[in-house]
């Protein structure tokens, strides 16, 4: 079945709603907006943090630049570490590697970053390649992300077909359903990270699962 497989980060393999939200919160103070119920924040977990602030709050491309760094003060420093592995992913992990699957990080967050969670939670030696986003804003969107991490990859000679059935891309938002279905690659979606109801069904996700068992049951497959 799957020989390749991309994982999301956030809300697919940590479930990092306090770091992130309450470093949104502090951002948001320094504009004099007051956002005391986190929950509400939530929509910041998967797409760029930049595109979020101007959806969400109407920033101007400058102001959300600036929101970022400010959010930056906290979660580079504290909000990082305040996440959470879902339980069973380093074990799903160490299956697939066992099995001989390739494993890679396609992540909207700074790659340093996506490092320094990896290596907290001590799962970075699954992954044969970690691509994020550049700290200066090149490579946010989930497509540009996917694209690098298959060019690292993946064999060019893998045609549409092979690449449908042999690489999967794995997130818990539409923006990884999106970025999966722009290179032709197999869908999974996880319901237990961030996405709104309907939203991974919407965005036409091959898969859905509810939980980490159901993931590696797919993602391990028959030879």
């Amino acid at each position: 079945m799957f020989e390749y497989i991309l994982f999301d980060l956030d809300g697919t393999l940590t479930d990092p709603k306090i770091g992130i939200t309450s470093s949104v919160q502090y951002a948001l103070r320094a504009f004099g907006i007051d956002e005391p119920n986190l929950d509400k924040l939530e929509p910041f977990i998967g797409p760029p943090l930049v595109d979020s602030f101007m959806e969400f709050y109407g920033f101007s491309s400058k102001q959300a630049w600036a929101a970022v760094e400010k959010y930056r003060e906290r979660f580079d420093h504290q909000g990082i570490y305040e996440n959470e592995m879902y339980a069973g992913i380093d074990r799903m992990l160490a299956r697939l590697k066992e099995s001989g699957k390739m494993l890679a990080i396609a992540s909207s967050k700074p790659t340093p970053l996506v490092i320094r969670v990896l290596e907290y939670f001590h799962i970075k030696e699954y992954f044969a390649y970690i691509v994020g986003s550049e700290p200066d804003g090149r490579r946010q969107k989930k497509e540009e992300v996917v694209e690098e991490a298959l060019r690292l990859m993946v064999p060019r000679s893998l045609d549409v077909r092979e690449k449908k059935t042999r690489v999967a891309m794995v997130g818990d938002r539409r923006f990884d359903i999106t970025g999966a279905k722009a290179h032709g690659l197999t869908s999974v979606g996880v319901s237990f990270g961030y996405a709104s109801p309907g939203e991974l069904e919407a965005a036409g996700a091959d898969y859905i699962v509810d939980t980490v068992s159901q993931l590696e049951e797919i993602l391990i497959g028959e030879d």
